[in-house]
């Protein structure tokens, strides 16, 4: 065979059944693992593969599968999951956990696991007991929503939102997580080494938007905390001084990935790399080209579009032009580079950051392992809007 696995993907095989989730770190082989779980216990079923967009359309499952010996029947992207609500009989791996919350996806997921056999992966496992609720009820834990909700959550009545106050009974909940979290923890021969470069900030024009609530990109008043947030984020990530240190590093580097949030830091990255006269490349929401394998090359990647579902092991270099507010998005995003069969040892991650305090709480958020929550900081800064 043209695969061998390693010891903690071997660990994971003898625990897995239909309806665990295997949890693995970016690169830790889960794809291969699953691929071998399926040909040792249902080599007779028909093998769907749900996926992202992005690991559907570059082919990387077919060519897992190649190794291990096994025919895939369908390679889908999330967005496609309600066409195979009717399958029956077969083993679907879903790979990049998409099933949280009880709308389209997992609704859909719920169906599908209801008829056949199932894995999933994530590098990110839930955050919260509500982010398993749909994988419970796939695993016949609990019959619907509305059975979960009545066994284990308490809302507060004293919002206008529906908030969770608390959850109840969590020892059963607890058990049924250690029940279907099948764990891939091995040691990497990596090191990860963060840096944060701090770049300066126009702190009167910073101060002004807090005070004032006008957009001074558009020339009129704030109507909601995203906008303010919005015009805040641009005024730091817009900076002469970021710009000057986002060069730097694209100038010293003849391989360099780049991550960044908006439609103009797109623009500008593209105007440093023409000054620079380096090619670059694009995954985003509109360009969709595949990772260079020339000398030298930038790699410009929108998080939403490009955080996962895709590797390198060329480059141990990643420029991260400005800060996510979600930390598994920002750990898909350094896992693109930390893979099993890399070559390289210490792999280097700068962030451009700056002293605001916007960018300061969005760190803080990663660093804590949370998602960073635009309403509740200006909250705590006095500020609110009526909607």
């Amino acid at each position: 065979m043209a695969y061998k696995l390693r010891p903690h993907q071997e660990k994971a095989l003898t625990l897995m059944k239909s309806g665990s989730i295997l949890n693995g770190g970016v690169g830790s082989g889960k794809t291969l693992t699953s691929l071998v779980f399926y040909k040792k216990h249902f080599p007779d079923k028909k093998l769907y593969v749900i996926t992202t967009a992005k690991k559907r359309d570059t082919g990387d499952w077919e060519e897992e599968a190649e190794k291990v010996g096994v025919s895939i029947n369908v390679v889908d992207s999330w967005n496609n999951i309600k066409n195979y609500i009717w399958v029956e009989d077969a083993f679907f791996i879903f790979d990049e956990q998409r099933a949280i919350g009880y709308r389209t996806w997992g609704k859909s997921f719920i169906k599908i696991a209801k008829r056949n056999k199932w894995i999933l992966l994530t590098a990110t496992p839930g955050d919260t007991w509500m982010d398993y609720m749909v994988v419970f009820i796939a695993n016949g834990f609990y019959r619907n929503k509305t059975d979960f909700i009545d066994q284990h959550v308490e809302y507060d009545q004293w919002v206008k939102y529906p908030k969770i106050k608390r959850y109840h009974n969590e020892g059963k909940l607890a058990r049924y997580r250690r029940y279907i979290l099948i764990p891939m923890t091995f040691k990497r021969s990596t090191t990860r080494h963060r840096k944060m470069i701090k770049s300066k900030y126009d702190i009167s024009k910073y101060d002004n938007v807090l005070k004032t609530r006008w957009n001074p990109f558009e020339d009129k008043p704030i109507e909601n905390a995203s906008e303010m947030l919005q015009c805040l984020r641009k005024i730091v990530a817009t900076d002469e001084d970021r710009i000057l240190n986002a060069r730097f590093y694209m100038d010293v580097y003849d391989k360099l990935i780049i991550f960044y949030n908006y439609n103009y830091e797109l623009d500008i990255l593209v105007s440093i790399a023409n000054q620079l006269e380096k090619e670059y490349w694009q995954w985003n929401g509109h360009a969709h080209e595949e990772l260079p394998n020339t000398d030298k090359w930038l790699y410009f990647v929108q998080y939403t579009a490009g955080a996962e579902g895709w590797n390198c092991i060329t480059t141990n270099v990643i420029l991260f032009y400005s800060l996510n507010y979600s930390f598994k998005i920002t750990e898909q995003a350094e896992g693109r580079i930390d893979r099993m069969n890399t070559e390289f040892t210490d792999l280097e991650y700068y962030f451009l950051t700056s002293n605001s305090d916007i960018d300061k709480s969005v760190y803080k958020a990663i660093k804590t392992k949370e998602r960073f929550n635009e309403s509740a900081w200006l909250k705590g800064r006095g500020i609110s809007f009526q909607n």
